[in-house]
């Protein structure tokens, strides 16, 4: 990382979160496609299709229902087990740099593993081969893998563990780029070759793939002080506190800047614009576990005052201002209740109520606006 900017580069947290709206496209709202907008955010939880989708959909101007699930068919997507182990959508050359860091703490080499499923690590080459081969022929349901797998007598134990739902023994096989999710197939789930997707371009190299994660992050969440970026990617895909340090520490094209008393790492290529960058009362309504607060963590109080993050970490839906968490938002029948905190000051009524009918259009169907304080 080259050295602190001079000291007269100084930014406000509300510069830093107005620049960071732009950047995830919240402000102003994108013109691409669903892939864009997830190419933006590094990935996107999938935990549940319909709010990931919501919470893309929101970021463009123009999108359609299913318009998330058609770029998962044709491979624009991939989804799989990536931060914290939870599943997430991401482009194939997010994921492969993302993978290739999850594959760091080489876990399934723990004594607790080996034991546990009785395999050693040379055991590993073998699986991904039997594993491959098994889903040459398309996407394979949990029972459908795990007969395919317990048909080689050395893998015959893994049946149960396969089968029974519990995906343990299958994330590291996600990770070293073998498999990811397929499409549901009768409401359950199915597993794919990832190698079979034309625009996987393979995992890359560790040393090659921590830089491009750190500078990524930094393009959609900077500027980023050291333990946020230590957050998103030392802890959320168990690469390692020191290897972030090392990665950031030697990182061209990045330096330092105050943001309100606070050293904060930043691309130079983005310092003129951040310093042009005036604050925003913009006002958005997103779906809960929105990257918004997952990128930097709940934990980042410029994002996520400190009084609200039992909500937020609880998933409640967002009401954003400034970038600034300010509220909850949920919706019974046709009511979209807002719940705006009273030390945000007075709620912008007639701002809510534009999020609300566009909430409305993306999910099609009428919506009416009720704000409550709190």
């Amino acid at each position: 990382m080259t050295a602190p900017y001079p000291a007269a580069m100084s930014l406000t947290w509300a510069q830093a979160l107005a620049w960071r709206l732009r950047r995830q496209l919240l402000d102003p709202v994108g013109a691409g496609t669903v892939d864009d907008v997830v190419g933006r955010l590094g990935a996107v939880v999938a935990k549940d299709l319909g709010a990931a989708e919501l919470s893309v959909r929101l970021r463009l101007q123009h999108s359609q229902p299913g318009d998330l699930v058609a770029a998962l068919a044709d491979g624009r997507l991939v989804k799989t087990y990536a931060f914290r182990g939870a599943t997430h959508l991401m482009t194939p050359e997010q994921a492969a740099v993302h993978l290739a860091l999850r594959t760091a703490s080489r876990m399934w080499e723990l004594p607790s593993w080996q034991e546990y499923y009785g395999l050693a690590p040379e055991d590993w080459p073998a699986l991904r081969d039997v594993v491959r081969e098994a889903l040459a022929d398309g996407p394979l349901t949990r029972a459908e893998l795990a007969d395919a797998v317990a048909a080689t007598p050395a893998f015959a134990q893994l049946h149960a563990s396969i089968a029974r739902g519990n995906d343990t023994l299958l994330k590291p096989l996600a990770w070293q780029g073998v498999l990811c999710f397929g499409p549901e197939r009768g409401g359950r789930v199915t597993f794919a070759s990832l190698e079979a997707n034309p625009r996987w371009p393979g995992l890359p190299d560790l040393e090659d793939a921590g830089p491009r994660a750190v500078r990524a992050y930094l393009r959609s969440y900077g500027p980023a002080t050291p333990e946020r970026v230590h957050y998103w990617i030392g802890e959320g895909l168990g690469a390692g506190r020191r290897r972030v340090r090392d990665w950031l520490a030697g990182l061209d094209g990045v330096t330092t800047v105050d943001v309100g008393g606070e050293g904060a790492a930043v691309l130079a290529e983005d310092l003129e614009d951040l310093r042009a960058t005036a604050p925003t009362d913009a006002v958005r309504l997103l779906p809960g576990h929105d990257q918004w607060v997952l990128g930097p963590g709940t934990a980042d109080a410029h994002v996520v005052p400190s009084a609200r993050r039992p909500a937020v970490t609880g998933g409640a839906n967002l009401v954003l201002a400034g970038g600034v968490v300010t509220g909850t938002w949920t919706i019974r029948s046709d009511d979209v209740t807002v719940t705006w905190h009273v030390d945000a000051g007075p709620p912008p009524t007639p701002q809510l109520q534009d999020e609300v009918a566009r909430l409305a259009e993306l999910l099609q169907r009428p919506l009416r606006a009720i704000v409550q304080r709190a």
